[in-house]
């Protein structure tokens, strides 16, 4: 069997595999970090050195689609978006992930989000989910922002109807807090969870993908 094409090879890499380890053994980068490092490492090779393309490895069989590899270009982004965000942890404490889905007015997803968290709580991964979405949206330049999510303790605790006692979710609290107040426009609801998927898909994928 012929070799495979090498740009393939790390496309697929950057693609399909958790890279748990080397974001481990490098502080600082994120999973998609990674996959946007090998990316350009597979755009290099296929510049330097054009062959025939090569058949695309078989994937692993999925029931969650692939995550897009790129973000619009910033002057695609609406000034008003929707920010649904969740977090779960199994076992509560247990393995933990927190998940986002930023959509605009016309429903239209544009940026998936999720982040392994090791062992925490469930609260903790609920406000982990909600600063992760509210950090992409700030860096995409939104003005206007709704956050939806299922869990009743954020959302009561964000608009001082609920106070936070916990120690662990304070600072948390403080730095959600202090992410919605630069925006020019906020809204907080509650949703049930079913409508809230797309955020809970993120959030257990983080987990089982060590994201």
């Amino acid at each position: 069997m012929a070799p495979p094409d090498l740009a393939e090879l790390l496309r697929y890499i950057g693609r399909e595999e958790p890279l748990s380890g080397t974001v481990r053994a490098f502080p600082g980068l994120t999973r998609e970090d990674l996959g946007r490092l090998l990316e350009a490492a597979a755009s290099q090779l296929a510049t330097r050195a054009p062959e025939p393309p090569a058949a695309e490895p078989r994937r692993p069989s999925r029931t969650i689609p692939p995550l897009p590899q790129e973000s619009p270009a910033p002057g695609a982004i609406p000034s008003s978006l929707k920010l649904f965000s969740d977090g779960a942890a199994r076992g509560n404490p247990g393995p933990a992930g927190a998940g986002a889905v930023l959509v605009d007015t016309e429903g239209r997803v544009v940026a998936r989000l999720g982040r392994f968290l090791g062992t925490q709580t469930n609260n903790y991964a609920e406000y982990m989910g909600l600063l992760l979405g509210l950090k992409h949206a700030r860096s995409l330049g939104v003005k206007e922002l709704e956050v939806l999510a299922d869990s009743e303790l954020l959302i009561r605790q964000l608009q001082g109807r609920y106070q936070v006692k916990s120690p662990t979710l304070r600072p948390l609290y403080e730095e959600a807090s202090e992410l919605l107040e630069r925006f020019s426009r906020v809204k907080l609801t509650h949703v049930p969870r079913e409508k809230n998927k797309a955020a809970d898909e993120m959030s257990n994928r983080a987990i089982d993908e060590r994201m």
